[in-house]
């Protein structure tokens, strides 16, 4: 079997997480998911190896020198995400297709790499009150970083039109089953 990569990317708050993992437990036997590596602190909830591989500054740093990312991106100041070729491979030896949960710049980079074997689905919400009213339920962010998030939505949705598919995620049901369309018409499930 081939491998194909599905790259679910969205600015914050849009939902792409919770699409992902709905994907996940929906096409189990036939998808797997590419855990990122980063450098920002680990949240309480989080495990790692599960949720993200967190790697010093220095770690990614050598990774990066020593080409082991498929892509990377200094994501904000001091944080660097990316997706460690070495995880794509283990999860095609094992015989499933990648499903990808990164930022945009990410998803275009993962794109361009592995051209038609990959599906690049852009996430969007329509409305910015939404999207802030998702990031501030969280519990995560300070005023500040709310601010700065909400200026990258803006930013990262001029992305949009460079994406295979945009994915509306203004009303969840509806994004679930958009999604699982997409995904069994790439896979030709």
């Amino acid at each position: 079997m081939k491998g194909k990569l599905i790259i679910f990317s969205a600015p914050s708050g849009s939902g792409k997480t919770t699409i992902v993992r709905h994907l996940l437990s929906t096409f189990n036997n036939q998808l797997a998911f590419s855990v990122s590596a980063c450098t920002r602190a680990k949240r309480d909830h989080e495990i790692d190896g599960k949720d993200y591989y967190f790697l010093t500054l220095a770690d990614f740093r050598q990774k990066i020198a020593d080409q082991e990312f498929a892509e990377w991106e200094e994501v904000y100041a001091g944080n660097y995400y990316g997706t460690l070729k070495s995880e794509i491979q283990r999860l095609w030896d094992e015989g499933k297709h990648v499903v990808f949960d990164v930022d945009v710049k990410g998803g275009l980079k993962l794109k361009e790499a592995y051209g038609d074997s990959a599906l690049g689905v852009f996430v969007k919400v329509t409305s910015e009150a939404e999207i802030k009213r998702r990031l501030s339920r969280r519990g995560t962010e300070t005023e500040e970083t709310l601010a700065t998030r909400l200026a990258k939505v803006r930013y990262e949705q001029s992305f949009e039109h460079e994406f295979d598919v945009v994915l509306i995620n203004d009303e969840l049901n509806n994004a679930l089953e958009s999604a699982e369309i997409l995904v069994k018409d790439f896979l030709e499930l």
